[in-house]
């Protein structure tokens, strides 16, 4: 019961911080929609989403787009501190957040790319 506290506690601290932090200086910056082609601003989720899997931000709400990789990021984070939480020594745990990071993120995102796949809003799809 105290994993599943500690995760949801995780996940609504973080979900926060990325809300403050990253999405509502975003949506400022855009105002609603993209004003150019150029990516470079946008939080590093969404250009690994475009230059992996051609996700085409002309078709994409992108207000929902960083509601989403919030959402996911957030969720991913709380996921990988409730694990390691379940191994004792600061080491070991270390250890096992740096090799659960990388492939929990690069699945939960690719999950990500088959939402927006199955919508249409992939180029050449």
């Amino acid at each position: 019961m105290s994993e599943l506290l500690l995760f949801l506690i995780c996940f609504v601290i973080i979900l926060i911080i990325y809300e403050i932090f990253v999405v509502l200086p975003m949506k400022r910056y855009k105002k609603g929609k993209r004003k150019s082609k150029k990516i470079k601003n946008d939080p590093v989720e969404i250009r690994y989403l475009v230059f992996k899997y051609g996700l085409d931000l002309d078709k994409v709400n992108y207000n929902k787009l960083l509601r989403v990789v919030s959402l996911v990021s957030s969720f991913d984070m709380a996921l990988v501190v409730s694990i390691i939480s379940l191994i004792d020594g600061y080491m070991w745990q270390m250890l096992l957040a740096l090799v659960l990071v990388i492939p929990i993120f690069l699945f939960s995102y690719s999950l990500v790319f088959k939402y927006y796949k199955k919508k249409g809003m992939i180029k050449n799809v």
